[in-house]
């Protein structure tokens, strides 16, 4: 009985948050950006970053998921997987960093047959009905698989991943987070939302249900900006902070734009990092 058990540990699966991304949509360096962190890259002395994005791989089976499909997305599934198509994706919303991967699923390169996507019912709606996008669903590519907010989808080895609504720049669909339980941990992955007063939710709520925060992290203070705030409403990095002071989760900023100091911070996470589930 108890070799039973222990070959039981043994096969259980080891479910892993992998980190492939932590910039904002456009990466770093930024486009027609020569200061700062992105003339750093340019110089040689720092490393490019890649555009934000979570990969949860089971470790056991290789059975593995991308969070967001980003301009990065082939090498971030190299990173994950080896390069090879997920067995599903997980979209948050229709800005550049966050779905535009999926053109990499096309017969202009991988040519992928029925790769699940997930997306809320506005989200698949856009892919249909919008080249070069609907091209994907027409020729079998992808897959497109409801998101309902609220409603936790169950894949296979004990991982639930839930969506709610977060608010956000909409203009093509809506924007959501996810809450990812696994067998022992339970994270949250919000890369994207308005500042946090404006969310029916209460984050450090949910920062005391779970045990890992991935949060916006696109701005550290209102003068790195130089447009107006209201277009690009994100919270700022350290009042995040001082909101989630004590929680129990573990935060982690990512998302961050190419202008933001605070990307070398101690909570402001690193592609390669790797957290239990």
């Amino acid at each position: 009985m108890i070799l039973a058990a222990l070959a039981g540990l043994v096969l259980a699966p080891r479910w892993e948050l992998v980190v492939l991304g932590v910039a904002q949509d456009a990466g770093m360096p930024h486009l027609g950006c020569m200061k700062g962190a992105c003339k750093e890259v340019h110089d040689g002395l720092r490393k490019p970053e890649k555009v934000a994005c979570l990969g949860l791989i089971d470790r056991t089976t290789g059975t593995n998921y991308l969070f967001d499909a980003t301009p990065d997305m082939s090498e971030q599934l190299y990173a994950l997987n080896g390069g090879h198509p997920p067995d599903g994706v997980f979209l948050t919303h229709a800005h550049l960093g966050h779905y535009t991967g999926l053109m990499y699923f096309g017969r202009e390169s991988i040519g992928a047959k029925k790769v699940p996507v997930w997306g809320t019912e506005r989200m698949r709606k856009f892919l249909a009905d919008n080249g070069p996008w609907s091209l994907l669903v027409t020729l079998g590519n992808i897959d497109l698989n409801p998101l309902v907010p609220d409603e936790g989808v169950a894949l296979p080895g004990g991982v639930t991943v839930t969506p709610f609504l977060v608010p956000h720049r909409d203009e093509f669909t809506d924007t959501v987070g996810f809450r990812i339980d696994g067998p022992n941990r339970k994270a949250v992955f919000i890369p994207d939302i308005d500042q946090w007063e404006r969310w029916n939710r209460s984050i450090r709520d949910l920062a005391d249900k779970v045990d890992l925060l991935f949060v916006d992290g696109t701005f550290g203070e209102p003068a790195e900006i130089g447009r107006n705030l209201a277009e690009i409403p994100h919270p700022m990095v350290p009042h995040t902070r001082e909101l989630l002071r004590g929680a129990r989760a573990k935060l982690w900023f990512i998302h961050l734009n190419h202008t933001n100091a605070e990307r070398d911070a101690p909570d402001a996470v690193k592609e390669g990092m790797r957290f239990e589930l």
